[in-house]
């Protein structure tokens, strides 16, 4: 469904945040301070506006009470970051996001208000440290604290058995939620699915059973 966002603070991850959310058919407004900011984007997105975030009266002016949600990307300046987040609730924003550059940055956010706080940086470590087990396991994403999806090529040990022999009869406790082939994609799939080169699979667990699965398919060196 389309949705009224706007997107404060247009760094790497505002700007990200912004053309993504633009590029998938939301209605976006950019804002940022900063003049050359707003005119490098200008032509990227179909609404960006220069103006100050701490300044409620600025907000008030862009009509932010009849958006969506709200994006705060501002870490480099942490009182900046903190009262826009404040502002946008006082707004009536019913939903905001706000990036975090740790930890008591966070917690602060979520004390003034943030629906949601993400550690960009942080996630995007323990991403690469989830995938770091086996080459075919190319994304990993944490649903709660110890418990994963990753997403992987099918690995070449497994090219030619049956979901049942590859996955379900190898005693370790990990689940197949999709299989995608080509365009084609199956949720749940059949336990005599024959697995083949070039498939992705969704594979869900507790993260060591995640790794140990990964682990089990390497050749003994």
């Amino acid at each position: 469904m389309k949705q009224q966002v706007v997107v404060i603070g247009l760094g790497r991850f505002g700007s990200a945040v912004a053309t993504e959310l633009s590029r998938l058919g939301h209605d976006v407004l950019g804002v940022d301070s900063r003049l050359t900011t707003v005119q490098a984007l200008s032509g990227e997105l179909s609404h960006v506006v220069q103006a100050d975030a701490t300044d409620e009266e600025s907000l008030a002016r862009l009509n932010l009470a009849e958006f969506d949600a709200a994006v705060v990307g501002i870490t480099d300046n942490l009182e900046t970051s903190i009262l826009t987040t404040l502002l946008l609730k006082h707004l009536g924003l019913k939903r905001v996001v706000a990036k975090a550059r740790d930890k008591m940055h966070g917690e602060i956010l979520a004390l003034v208000g943030a629906d949601r706080v993400v550690y960009p940086e942080r996630e995007t470590g323990l991403r690469v440290a989830h995938t770091w087990t086996s080459a075919d396991v190319t994304d990993s994403l944490d649903v709660i604290p110890g418990y994963t999806i990753s997403r992987a090529s099918v690995p070449e040990a497994l090219v030619g058995q049956t979901i049942a022999r590859a996955i379900t009869e190898r005693g370790i406790n990990v689940s197949l939620l999709l299989l995608a082939r080509g365009e084609r994609v199956t949720v749940y799939p059949s336990a005599s699915e024959t697995l083949r080169a070039g498939d992705t699979l969704m594979i869900a667990g507790a993260l060591p059973d995640i790794e140990r699965f990964f682990t089990s398919l390497s050749p003994p060196a």
